[in-house]
């Protein structure tokens, strides 16, 4: 200190500032009291947080879609209304819920059914191959099929065949034609079902084509709930594509179609 500064006061330096106001000098703070840069650092590492989740679930959606997007790109081509349907010596019928009776098929059931034999009376099919689980918790879907095709839509019975090991899509297109000898065929089913059942089919070596089926009693929420479980059920088609899996129940080879067809 000169002898020419006030007491207890230091030089100020070049720039206007004493040693003392730089020492005890902080940065900057945000709002909440934090440093700003260490608030921005933060945002920046959740903003790379929440770009990483979505590209991870952007892929793991894709990725789950897979198997929808083949079923449905594979089965283009293959699907018709009834009017527009074309012909084949066999239509497949797939099984499902029976009404509460256990006797009468259920509203999705009945327009399956109706669809057929719109078709053999069109002379587009001539035997009618029915394939649902015979023990199913609804009760017997190729009993209740047969019976209402026979009795209530006019259907030679002749012309009707029931499988009643038919479990699930893949099984009834696996013993059509391992068990029936069935090689060409129209199947039958809801739109949202449709492609499905035609992908599977053709994957398994059967030359099929699909036919929307009636649905008289179907809602719209009924539909939209009905495809987002195919939507999910797409998955197990295609493992089970994959691996090639046998059907459920294995039988002996059944000349019931040829015989039908013959009569």
């Amino acid at each position: 200190m000169s002898a020419g500064d006030p007491a207890g006061q230091r030089p100020a330096d070049a720039a206007g500032q004493r040693p003392s106001d730089a020492v005890g000098r902080r940065p900057p703070v945000a709002g909440d009291g934090r440093p700003a840069n260490g608030a921005a650092a933060r945002a920046s590492r959740w903003r790379r947080r929440l770009t990483r989740a979505a590209v991870l679930g952007l892929a793991g959606l894709l990725l789950a879609s897979l198997p929808w997007l083949w079923t449905t790109t594979a089965a283009r081509g293959h699907l018709y209304g009834e009017a527009d349907a074309p012909a084949a010596d066999v239509v497949i019928v797939l099984g499902t819920a029976v009404a509460a009776d256990r006797r009468q098929p259920g509203d999705r059931l009945a327009g399956r059914l109706e669809t057929a034999a719109a078709l053999v009376q069109s002379g587009r099919a001539r035997v009618v191959l029915v394939s649902g689980d015979g023990g199913g918790t609804s009760g017997d879907e190729p009993a209740a099929m047969t019976s209402h095709l026979t009795e209530r839509l006019g259907v030679d019975p002749r012309r009707v065949v029931a499988d009643p090991f038919g479990l699930d899509t893949y099984d009834t297109c696996a013993r059509a034609r391992d068990v029936y000898g069935v090689e060409r065929a129209l199947i039958v089913t809801q739109s949202y079902h449709l492609s499905r059942a035609v992908t599977l089919c053709r994957h398994l070596g059967l030359d099929v084509d699909g036919v929307t089926a009636r649905c008289a009693g179907c809602g719209p929420v009924l539909l939209v709930g009905k495809a987002v479980r195919d939507y999910f059920a797409s998955g197990k088609a295609a493992w089970d594509a994959v691996r090639g899996r046998p059907p459920a129940v294995s039988s002996p080879a059944d000349p019931a179609v040829e015989d039908a067809l013959k009569s």
